[in-house]
């Protein structure tokens, strides 16, 4: 038990980041230049929620489609493009 309430102190202490127009839009690019595929929109949105936020690091151990090589050097490429700041992944 005191495991949880330790886990849950920690955590209510986490930014809840949302989904904006600039996230939904950002997103749809990394969809569009093949990032991500179409069948996994919540990856994009993952990587897009991150880099509006200015997040630093996007760590993921279960979502394949996030950590290839291919993901990143995309995402990369649409980030520069676009002007927006590079997320380590």
């Amino acid at each position: 038990m005191e495991f949880q309430s330790k886990m849950k102190e920690v955590v209510s202490q986490f930014s809840v980041l949302f989904l904006t127009d600039d996230v939904e839009w950002l997103a749809n690019e990394y969809i569009r230049h093949g990032a991500v595929p179409e069948g996994y929109p919540e990856d994009a949105y993952h990587i897009a929620i991150a880099v509006i936020n200015e997040v630093d690091y996007l760590l993921s151990w279960n979502f394949k489609h996030i950590v290839r090589r291919k993901t990143r050097d995309i995402v990369k490429m649409v980030n520069t493009l676009n002007r927006f700041r590079q997320i380590e992944i």
